[in-house]
């Protein structure tokens, strides 16, 4: 009762906050940082100026809202969104109704309706401090109240839930520590988990639970180059192997997978048929595929199974594309799809009604926060649920970005999304930020982002965010031209962009700084170590500093995931690469200032990469400024620990490009 007590909200003038004066001991007043929350250590970072603050305010209290699935009784939908310091679950009833806010953890909470439960119950999953040891809850519809299936310990993930809500799969790796097995659970009985499948040195995903309940579509993941699906009998616990059409030899990629309604057949995304992954329909007792967008050379995404679907039903699935970063909508039509005209953006959390007859999705856009849609199938339109928020700024000033590519040593073109300042002109160029994506086998799409806005409208700095070698979204040839000893090639491209930014008039070469998180921290380190003459700044949030150090350190679970994509460091060859090129080993070539972010709990990147580059570019006599939080892990998930880190980099920015 207290907790829910404790969550009323009132509000508070911001200028209360803003204006904060400490006394100490001895009676005189001491200015406090009005931004900087207690769990955060910095060393070299000044007290952010108060009207700086002011500025990034509004951004900063931009929201969104991400859909999380249907009610089952039918009475609206549940969706993600953030009111307080962390994100949690919401029920909206009607479009543009109000936001039921229905969790209220410390943490960020993710969830879905539990299947053909009347009370509205759900299904939870959260962690603690960013140490992405995920637990499971149950959240009780009727009582209102939270209870934790899982042991508290083990790392968790929530798969497929049976039709009836009686029971999911639960993969976790409580047994060593290492390897992820897949046990059935009930929502309703706290600890019980049943042993469905056990894995040795394999890592297998569950992907959808067939509506008789007796078989899961599991996928075996090694890379994002290769994969191998399977059947899994609930009964016996057996696999029966899904094998690659027409024979073809190499590795091939699976994405999405659902069953059919009837399940005799699945639709599953490959990339068997050629360089990107195609939508196939596949027969369970033959396996053959039958392709059914082989005339689009894009990959396919995401997969939506009309529950109401049967024979002769008009549209049985759905799916969408990723077009050079964008997403495209089709209805399938019997063996033929139909694309939906919807504005330009990036389409998520795909999901029929019951009844078959609505679509819902996430849709993002780069000038304005995701926001819940969904479409009329029987009367055809597009109905917006929710509207965010957007600190009160004009939205008709969010600046989009245009696809420019710029040629790269090896006479490759390498796609980026340029973001102009309207204050850049020929007189007057602007400073620019290069912000690259992490993964690596990930790809920049074009979201909203309040930062880059900020950066954009307020310090008139362009924002240019590349997709080098390495990135998905282009096709597999491209994804492997990064790996193994290809590893700097991705680096070089970063010299080639800084080559077509001095060639434009409005933008200034002199200024440029490279940003990056995760795998695009060490993007930026390696950038630092060969461009320093070229770049005036980095931005290193929770980036790998030696790959030799990452690949030890980071949590078991996902060390030979890992290795499949970066190389094995145990190998000689691999050990003398990364003693070549790692950021650590050649730190004394950084010459340039350097901001370096981490989360402490990060089971990813481990803090001490954070901890080996900042002192050694210290000593080098350049300016070092680093935002450590002991509450967070691969990121800055809490609002308050990530308002304060995105002023720091504003005014890091602002004083390094001038």
């Amino acid at each position: 009762m207290l907790k829910r007590m404790q969550n009323v909200r009132y509000l508070v003038p911001s200028a209360l906050y803003f204006g904060l004066v400490l006394v100490s001991a001895d009676g005189l007043a001491v200015a406090a940082d009005p931004l900087k929350p207690p769990a955060i250590q910095t060393e070299g970072v000044p007290q952010v100026p108060s009207e700086l603050i002011e500025r990034l305010s509004r951004y900063q209290n931009t929201r969104s809202a991400s859909f999380r699935g249907w009610a089952p009784d039918g009475k609206g939908i549940l969706i993600q969104t953030r009111f307080g310091n962390t994100s949690q679950l919401h029920r909206v009833y009607e479009p543009s109704g109000r936001r039921q806010q229905v969790t209220f953890f410390d943490e960020p909470a993710r969830g879905r309706f539990l299947p053909a439960d009347e009370f509205g119950s759900i299904l939870l999953t959260m962690s603690s401090g960013g140490n992405e040891k995920y637990q499971v809850f149950f959240y009780d519809g009727e009582m209102r109240e939270a209870r934790r299936i899982t042991d508290g310990k083990s790392r968790n993930l929530l798969g497929p839930v049976r039709d009836d809500g009686l029971f999911m799969i639960i993969s976790n790796n409580s047994r060593n520590g290492r390897d992820t097995d897949l046990y059935i659970a009930s929502p309703h009985q706290t600890g019980e988990l049943s042993p469905l499948m056990q894995t040795t040195g394999e890592y297998w995903i569950p992907m959808d639970w067939s509506r008789d309940g007796s078989t899961i579509l599991i996928n075996r993941y090694v890379s994002r180059n290769e994969s191998y699906p399977a059947l899994l009998s609930v009964a016996t616990g057996k696999k029966r192997k899904i094998p690659v059409p027409g024979g073809r030899k190499g590795k091939v990629s699976f994405g999405d997978m659902k069953f059919s309604p009837d399940g005799k057949s699945a639709y599953m995304v490959c990339d068997a048929d050629g360089e990107f992954r195609r939508l196939a329909r596949v027969d369970l007792t033959s396996f053959e595929f039958k392709w059914l967008s082989a005339d689009i050379p894009w990959d396919v995404e995401q997969i939506a199974i009309n529950p109401a679907s049967g024979i002769g039903s008009i549209v049985p699935a759905a799916f969408t594309i990723n077009q050079g970063g964008s997403s495209e909508l089709f209805l399938l039509l019997g063996d033929k799809h139909d694309r939906v005209d919807l504005p330009i953006g990036i389409i998520g959390s795909l999901e029929f009604a019951i009844e078959g007859t609505r679509l819902a999705f996430t849709h993002s856009r780069p000038n304005g926060p995701s926001d819940v849609w969904s479409l009329g199938l029987l009367e055809p339109g597009l109905i917006r649920w929710t509207y965010s928020e957007i600190g009160g700024l004009d939205e008709g000033q969010f600046i989009s970005p245009k696809m420019i590519k710029f040629k790269t040593f090896d006479e490759r073109m390498i796609p980026a999304f340029y973001f102009k300042p309207r204050s850049a002109t020929q007189e007057k160029p602007a400073a620019v930020i290069v912000n690259i994506h992490g993964g690596p086998e990930s790809q920049y799409r074009p979201y909203f982002s309040s930062s880059d806005q900020f950066y954009l409208n307020e310090l008139g700095i362009a924002v240019i965010r590349p997709n080098v070698r390495g990135s998905a979204g282009y096709g597999k040839s491209y994804l492997l031209m990064d790996n193994g000893d290809k590893r700097e090639d991705s680096v070089r491209d970063i010299g080639a962009l800084l080559e077509w930014i001095a060639a434009q008039p409005e933008l200034d070469a002199s200024r440029v700084a490279v940003m990056g998180g995760s795998y695009g921290g060490y993007m930026v380190l390696g950038s630092l170590t060969h461009f320093s003459d070229r770049l005036k700044a980095g931005v290193d949030i929770v980036g790998i500093a030696s790959f030799a150090t990452f690949l030890k350190n980071t949590s078991e679970y996902r060390r030979d995931l890992r290795r499949a994509e970066y190389g094995d460091e145990r190998d000689p060859k691999m050990k003398a690469f990364f003693n070549r090129i790692d950021p650590v080993k050649n730190a004394a070539k950084i010459k340039t200032s350097l901001l370096v972010a981490h989360g402490v709990n990060d089971p990813r990147v481990p803090y001490s990469e954070a901890e080996q580059i900042a002192p050694k570019v210290r000593a080098n006599g350049q300016t070092v400024w680093t935002v450590y939080a002991d509450n967070e892990g691969h990121g800055f998930r809490k609002k308050a620990n990530r308002d304060y880190l995105y002023a720091v980099i504003a005014l890091f920015l602002r004083d390094r490009l001038k």
